[in-house]
């Protein structure tokens, strides 16, 4: 067990710095890694891809407020449009951790990955309405972003992550800044991984994994990345308030292609 601490801390670390520099709570690479490594921990393979989720969005909820306050500190979360969100991330994250334990953890694999290169395309090829330069925009609001949140969360909750690479190319398209958008995500995350584990934990079948679980969250895991990444998290987000713009949406955009590849490979 404290070999296996020691892999969740590390995970935890790198989880950290991404969450801080491209706002997915680090979620995308942790559901990789974990659905690698948990079989050899005693978890059943054909339950390894639900507890990574699950594992994965437990994280977030302390990743994403740790990336979010240090955003924040640096004035790129837009609140507004965060307090809209919100009601719609919470119910998406409950009903998308519902539907995703009653899909084949196969099925799951491909739909991670297939979602990674959608979201990857719109970022290098998706147009914002300001074109990426002209005067800042008004933080977006309304029932349209509530709505989104709704269809994010649920998205957020199937995949394992805290949200960003639907988050951030939404608001990118909407106007903002992809630091703004970065910081907004990091802030949605907390109420996605909040939402999702809850579900993961009581939609999961009685005995789902065999020990130190709560459902399909692995305890261990969950609490190892986490810690890890807390600490991590301002350094990535002072990476990303150095880099340009459109730098920043080819490292998100790249990320991703390496992710769902990993995942397909894996598979």
């Amino acid at each position: 067990m404290a070999a296996a601490l020691f892999v969740f801390l590390a995970l935890g670390a790198v989880a950290g710095v991404l969450a801080g520099l491209l706002g997915v709570g680090g979620g995308l690479v942790l559901v990789a890694a974990l659905a690698w490594l948990l079989p050899g921990m005693g978890i059943p393979q054909d339950a390894a891809m639900h507890a990574a989720l699950a594992s994965s969005l437990a994280s977030i909820v302390l990743t994403a407020a740790a990336s979010a306050r240090a955003h924040n500190q640096r004035g790129s979360v837009l609140w507004p449009t965060v307090a809209w969100m919100v009601p719609g991330l919470l119910l998406g994250g409950w009903l998308g951790s519902g539907v995703a334990v009653r899909i084949d953890d196969d099925v799951l694999r491909w739909i991670v990955a297939g979602y990674c290169f959608i979201a990857a395309a719109q970022l290098l090829f998706g147009k914002s309405r300001n074109g990426g330069g002209g005067e800042p925009v008004p933080a977006p609001r309304g029932a349209p972003m509530t709505a989104a949140g709704l269809g994010i969360g649920a998205v957020s909750a199937v995949v394992g992550i805290g949200g960003g690479s639907m988050t951030v190319p939404l608001l990118v398209w909407r106007g903002i800044v992809p630091v703004r958008a970065v910081g907004t995500s990091s802030a949605c995350g907390i109420a996605i991984g909040l939402a999702s584990a809850v579900g993961y934990a009581l939609h999961a079948p009685a005995g789902a994994l065999p020990q130190y679980a709560v459902g399909y969250v692995y305890l261990p895991a969950a609490i190892g990345v986490a810690l890890a990444s807390v600490f991590a998290a301002p350094y990535g987000t002072r990476l990303a308030h150095r880099l340009h713009g459109d730098t920043l949406k080819r490292v998100f955009a790249g990320f991703l292609v390496i992710v769902g590849t990993s995942l397909l490979l894996g598979g």
